[in-house]
């Protein structure tokens, strides 16, 4: 009897160190060979994008006092985390689309996968926050220095962050539980989850299980703060009397509200897509706008719409290149 249980747990604990050893192959675009060097050329270039526009925000928000504010202190962990997330990825697509080897380590793999989750369910509800801000300013605009507070603020970042870090580690948990044999193909261009768990050779019912509950608890807790506030705001610029002041008050929103649109249209778009193989191209299309267009978009979004942060650009330009 003592015999079997060692054999058990000694083809256990091989399968295990076989799973750590593994490598992982990212499929990617490999199916479109004539479109590597383009989508590669045009990743590039939005990557670029990224790096230079969220860091040059932080800069600006950072360097301005006059944008020393809650918004823009949320405004710079929203692009923040648009750089950590767009520099988790991008990096080895664009080294994928033009290498022959498109291996990635076990370690490596659960890493991307871990730090990309992150970034995703923080910048949900660092979204979450910022419309929780404009409802205060606008609804309550004479208490809003007090409402949101310092302490508040931080406390806000703090808990995004925090869950951000919670949910992804107990999904890495399982899958760090999870045997890899064989061939391992990942139908994707990075190390996303579900795509990930299909090449297991263990029970995914669990792991699949938590996603879902995570996924939606998220997006549904987000989206219900999202929604409230800006009914609350709604209902408030419609009893403002004059049309210049309530083009002010939407003005302030629509930056905003256009990336929550982008971001969460996408994100709901995945849990339209059928399970099938012919729809893992829709997923790896609708992953390409959540993990490399919308980091690109949104300082752009915030920088052209906003002229607090266009005025903050140019009085920076205008400092460092003096006219004589």
């Amino acid at each position: 009897m003592h015999s079997v249980l060692n054999s058990n747990n000694t083809s256990v604990m091989s399968i295990k160190n076989l799973s750590v050893e593994t490598t992982f192959t990212l499929l990617g675009f490999t199916d479109y060979p004539a479109l590597q060097i383009p989508l590669f050329l045009l990743f590039l270039i939005m990557y670029i994008i990224t790096v230079v526009g969220n860091l040059g925000m932080i800069a600006i928000i950072w360097i301005q006092p006059r944008l020393h504010t809650p918004m823009y202190l949320f405004l710079s962990h929203l692009s923040f985390v648009d750089f950590c997330y767009s520099s988790i990825v991008t990096p080895k697509l664009l080294d994928n689309l033009v290498m022959e080897d498109k291996s990635i380590f076990y370690w490596s793999c659960m890493w991307q996968f871990y730090l990309s989750c992150s970034a995703v369910v923080a910048e949900s509800f660092l979204l979450a926050v910022m419309a929780y801000d404009r409802f205060v300013a606008i609804c309550n605009p004479l208490l809003y220095t007090v409402a949101m507070s310092r302490r508040l603020c931080a406390l806000l970042v703090a808990g995004s962050y925090f869950w951000a870090m919670f949910c992804p580690l107990v999904l890495l948990c399982y899958a760090l539980q999870l045997s890899f044999t064989g061939f391992n193909v990942i139908n994707h261009f990075f190390c996303e989850y579900t795509s990930l768990i299909a090449v297991s050779a263990s029970n995914i019912r669990i792991p699949q299980l938590l996603l879902l509950g995570f996924a939606t608890f998220n997006e549904v807790s987000t989206l219900l703060i999202i929604l409230t506030s800006y009914v609350f705001i709604f209902v408030t610029v419609i009893k403002v009397p004059s049309a210049s002041g309530r083009r002010k008050a939407f003005s302030t929103c629509a930056s905003h509200l256009t990336a929550i649109t982008i971001f969460h249209g996408t994100i709901l778009s995945l849990y339209c897509v059928p399970n099938s193989k012919n729809s893992r191209h829709t997923v790896k299309v609708a992953s390409v706008f959540y993990t490399v267009v919308n980091p690109m978009l949104n300082p752009l979004i915030y920088s052209l719409r906003n002229k607090n942060v266009k005025d903050a650009f140019q009085k920076v330009i205008d400092t460092k290149i003096p006219l004589y």
